[in-house]
C-alpha cells in the first residue's frame, strides 16, 4: 500500500514522532496527519517548534509529571495558535516490584484500572480539538503515549497485530536516545540496572494488555465505556481517526 507521508515525523530534537495514518479498518484506513504520538519535545529549538507548527500542529497534550515539566519544560507551552494541555496519566504509579517479568506490563495494568478518569480526560481532548493536528507525548513516547495510542487506534476499529507492531516501532527509533535517559535516570540517583527493564519495548507487552482489556470488558470500545468515556466522544474520535471524514 502506498503511503503518501512518512510515519516518522523527523524534526530536529525529536526521536520519536510518528503519525497513525495508515493502518488498515474494515472500510479503509485511518487518515494521515491527524493524530501523532511523540516523545518529548523539550530539545526542540525555534525551528523545531515551526516544523511542527507548519505540519499543522494545533493542539499538544504533555502526558509528563509536574516534576518533569519543571525539568524540561515543553516549548509549545504558550505558543501562539498551539492549544497546550497537560494531563499527567502515569502520577504515583510505579512497577510492581512483584511483576519481574514483565514490569511495563504491570505498569500498563495499573493505569488502565486506576487512572481512568485521565485516560478519558485525555481522549475527551483530542475528540474536542479544534481542526489541526493534535499530537500526545510523553518523554520517551512509548508508555503512557503507547497507551493512549493503543486505546485509539482500537477504537477506531484497527485490529491488534497492527496496534502492536504500532508500540514495538518505538524500540527502533527510541534506539539513539537510549543512553541519554540512562544518563538522565543516573543523574537523579536511579538504580540503572532496575531502570533498565523500563526502556524495553516488547510486543509482547502490548499484546498482553489487549487481551486483558479483551478478557475483561470484551473490547477497548466496551472498557473507554466503563471508564466513562461518551458515545459522543468515542464517535468523534472515530470520525478523527478515519480517512473517510
Amino acid at each position: 500500500m502506498h503511503m503518501p507521508f512518512e510515519r516518522r515525523l523527523a524534526i530536529a530534537g525529536t526521536f520519536n514522532i510518528r503519525d497513525l495514518g495508515g493502518y488498515g479498518l474494515a472500510d479503509g484506513s485511518t487518515g494521515w496527519r491527524r493524530v501523532l504520538r511523540g516523545d518529548g519535545l523539550h530539545r526542540l529549538d525555534a525551528d523545531g517548534v515551526a516544523a511542527l507548527k507548519g505540519a499543522g500542529v494545533s493542539t499538544v497534550i504533555d502526558l509528563r509529571r509536574a516534576e518533569e515539566l519543571d525539568q524540561h519544560p515543553n516549548p509549545l507551552t504558550g505558543e501562539p495558535d498551539v492549544t497546550y494541555v497537560n494531563i499527567s496519566l502515569f502520577d504515583e504509579l510505579a512497577p510492581s516490584a512483584m511483576a519481574a517479568d514483565d514490569v511495563l506490563y504491570d505498569l500498563y495494568i495499573q493505569a488502565l484500572t486506576s487512572r481512568g478518569d485521565r485516560i478519558v480526560d485525555v481522549l475527551t481532548t483530542i475528540a474536542d480539538a479544534p481542526d489541526g493536528i493534535v499530537l500526545f507525548h510523553c518523554t520517551a513516547g512509548k508508555d503512557r503515549t503507547g497507551l493512549i495510542a493503543a486505546l485509539l487506534l482500537a477504537l477506531a476499529g484497527v485490529e491488534d497485530d497492527q496496534i502492536v507492531e504500532d508500540y514495538a516501532l518505538t524500540k527502533t527509533y527510541l534506539e539513539p536516545a537510549i543512553a541519554g535517559f540512562v544518563t538522565d535516570a543516573a543523574a537523579r540517583g536511579v538504580d540503572v540496572e532496575s531502570f533498565r527493564p523500563l526502556l524495553a519495548c516488547e510486543p509482547e507487552t502490548m499484546a498482553r494488555t489487549l487481551a486483558f482489556l479483551a478478557g475483561r470488558h470484551g473490547s477497548v470500545a466496551a472498557y473507554l465505556s466503563a471508564i466513562g468515556l461518551q458515545e459522543t466522544s468515542a464517535e468523534r474520535l472515530r470520525a478523527r481517526l478515519s480517512e473517510n471524514t
